[in-house]
């Protein structure tokens, strides 16, 4: 199960970057326009991004949550939800809190 949850990290890392690394080429390397298009894009693209949105704060609450109770360390996961993403930072958190039976 560990070696899936890595895998999972390997493409919560290579896919959001390919996809930022593409908009920015299409863009001539400027960030202008893409948080308009993320939130006002469309209805499907901005119920995603909420979606998103809501699960990462969750994570976030939780994270903070487990420190408070158990003083395990977070800092990993908080740089690791803010510099990529949620697709990384809760399959690290699995890989790192997966115990086998």
């Amino acid at each position: 199960m560990k070696k899936i949850f890595l895998f999972l990290c390997v493409l919560g890392t290579v896919l959001p970057y390919y996809y930022l690394i593409t908009f920015l080429s299409n863009n001539n390397w400027s960030m202008d326009g893409f948080w308009n298009d993320i939130f006002f894009g469309s209805s499907p693209v901005s119920m995603i991004v909420m979606d998103l949105s809501v699960a990462a704060t969750t994570f976030l609450v939780f994270l903070i949550y487990q420190y408070k109770q158990k003083k395990i360390k977070i800092l990993k996961y908080i740089v690791c939800l803010f510099l990529v993403g949620f697709s990384l930072a809760f399959p690290l958190y699995l890989y790192d809190n997966y115990k086998d039976k």
